[in-house]
């Protein structure tokens, strides 16, 4: 497992940035989650003496860069389809030569699709829970037919959304047609997976240093989008576990981070059965930065507040961070 010690910042001139675009808001479903993220961040490097400025949404951010305004992007985009998550803002920039944040075009790719995600989990017996994809406008009878091999509680998702938009819960088979409706409002095909049911944790890591694990307990059932960023009663324990399950639970997080070619900084979720078993569920590449967010509670609990986790994620724009 990787060091969790938290090391110093390589770089020391706010100048060696450059000018730097923080790119947010986009035209995803968590548009709003970004934009909120976005404004944090840029307050963050401005406080910092960075020469930081906001720009929404990738054409904008393009233009601007063909134009030369910028020496490096901080992407806190979230999602696909002009969320600057699944891999094309990454392309592009890679074929503008233009230094950012985060995961390349691979591990963008993979990990904004939940299915290929634990394709190459399973691939390389990472635990994941049992999965069955559904493609898009695919029949009732054969939708029925998955869930019953799946068995239930089951858990019906769009394969490429976060913030758990569009997630539903389903414990027997009269809701499973009203589940997949509400999935199937999102683009893409979607996934049905085995519910584990059981505590839910997740793992920040920045650079090659895994962040203390939290577990999340949120108030009602699950966490959902509302416990996620708009109440105040969902707790998150920092770290999650303790001692040899503490230790487990993060190397099993890098392990899985890597497996999907991701660089630079993310987020793993988890969930852990009753029987102390742990399940991957997704990895996040461009994880929210908002006072709800779960990287800053982490690096928090390392010792590293928001300013400074800010600098480190900018850091990982210089490749060969890791």
């Amino acid at each position: 497992m990787a060091a969790t010690t938290h090391s110093a910042s390589r770089i020391a001139n706010p100048s060696d940035f450059g000018r730097v675009a923080v790119v947010m808001g986009g035209s995803s479903a968590e548009r709003e989650v970004s934009l909120d993220s976005g404004r944090n961040v840029l307050a963050a490097l401005k406080a910092r003496g960075i020469d930081a400025h906001a720009i929404d949404g990738i054409p904008a951010l393009l233009d601007a860069l063909r134009a030369g305004h910028f020496a490096r992007v901080f992407n806190i985009l979230h999602g696909q389809h002009g969320g600057g998550e699944d891999g094309v803002l990454q392309g592009a920039l890679e074929s503008l030569n233009v230094p950012y944040t985060g995961s390349g075009v691979l591990g963008s790719a993979l990990s904004m699709d939940k299915t290929r995600s634990k394709r190459v989990w399973q691939s390389l017996g990472l635990p994941t829970p049992k999965f069955v994809a559904l493609p898009r406008g695919g029949d009732a009878a054969a939708v029925h037919a998955a869930a019953r091999e799946i068995g239930f509680p089951l858990i019906v998702k769009p394969a490429c959304e976060g913030s758990s938009v569009g997630v539903t819960r389903v414990f027997e088979e009269a809701q499973l047609d009203s589940a997949v409706e509400l999935a199937a409002k999102y683009p893409g095909d979607l996934l049905m997976e085995t519910l584990i049911e059981g505590d839910e944790l997740t793992v920040g890591i920045l650079g090659r240093e895994v962040l203390p694990s939290i577990h999340i307990v949120p108030k009602g059932a699950f966490y959902d989008y509302n416990a996620k960023y708009v109440a105040e009663d969902t707790q998150y324990l920092c770290p999650g576990l303790q001692g040899a399950a503490e230790a487990e639970l993060r190397a099993l997080a890098l392990g899985a981070f890597d497996a999907l070619g991701c660089a630079g900084w993310g987020r793993v979720d988890v969930m852990r059965d009753r029987q102390g078993r742990n399940w991957l569920l997704e990895a996040n590449t461009a994880p929210g930065m908002t006072s709800h967010s779960l990287v800053p509670k982490a690096a928090r609990a390392a010792g590293v507040d928001y300013e400074t986790l800010c600098w480190r994620v900018l850091e990982t724009s210089f490749r060969g961070d890791a």
